[in-house]
């Protein structure tokens, strides 16, 4: 016969009162292996790493943190814990509109007069002049250029040599059209003035949008929105480091 042997430790303020003791029996479960700690790493709105330390500079040492700022890349980073393989990193972006990505001004993308005027047709929401923007879609959709190409070549038996080549466009697109959109993911509509830019080779013709106007806002913000963020962050934990880079 097996005897199961259980001590009980009895306080010593103990009342009489009965003291119930439960015992299982079986194999106890199989204890989880621990897990190395998940550091933090965020990407949000420019305003990220101001908002974490205005609820976290209490946890930190601020001594042991940094900021750094690349303002070509509109962001700003945050480092809780410099030396700490485990460290917290927050960063915050400065983004373009989807607005300006989609329209593509100032980029490298290319329309077809076509499609240009599908995608305006259906993005009638950002012209203040709706008159404006069917005259556009029909200009477009009904695109027209007179192209006069002057080539003038010639060799000289003293290797003199002349080659030249002149192409004067005519077209009916306006000089330049206006749009109300947001510069940057998050801010309110600013106007803007866009020009059309034609690239016209044989029957092969290309557009593409520029604001000269957009690029002079967009780095104007940028500086500012970034020193506003700083100058914050300066307030609240004046004892971080913040590096230009």
């Amino acid at each position: 016969m097996s005897e199961n042997r259980l001590n009980v430790i009895v306080p010593k303020d103990y009342n009489g009162a009965p003291i119930e003791v439960i015992l299982r029996e079986g194999e106890a479960p199989v204890a989880l292996d621990p897990k190395e700690p998940n550091p933090v790493d965020i990407t949000g709105t420019i305003d990220s790493p101001l908002r974490w330390l205005e609820k976290r500079v209490d946890l930190i040492d601020q001594k042991q943190a940094n900021i750094t700022v690349d303002r070509d890349n509109m962001q700003i980073s945050l480092v809780d814990r410099e030396t700490d393989f485990y460290n917290n990193g927050v960063r915050g972006v400065l983004q373009l509109s989807k607005e300006m990505k989609e329209f593509g001004i100032n980029t490298d993308k290319v329309w077809d007069p076509i499609k240009l005027s599908k995608f305006i047709k259906m993005h009638r929401a950002f012209f203040t002049d709706k008159t404006e923007n069917m005259q556009l879609v029909s200009i477009l959709k009904n695109f027209k250029a007179k192209v006069n190409q002057d080539i003038e070549r010639s060799k000289e038996e003293n290797g003199s040599r002349v080659d030249n080549y002149s192409q004067v466009v005519d077209s009916n697109l306006p000089k330049s059209f206006k749009l109300f959109i947001p510069l940057f993911k998050g801010f309110a509509c600013e106007e803007i003035e866009v020009e059309i830019y034609a690239d016209v080779d044989g029957r092969d013709v290309s557009l593409s949008l520029v604001s000269a106007g957009a690029n002079e806002a967009i780095e104007e913000y940028k500086n500012r929105v970034i020193d506003e963020q700083l100058d914050a962050i300066r307030e609240i934990a004046s004892d971080i480091v913040i590096i230009e880079v």
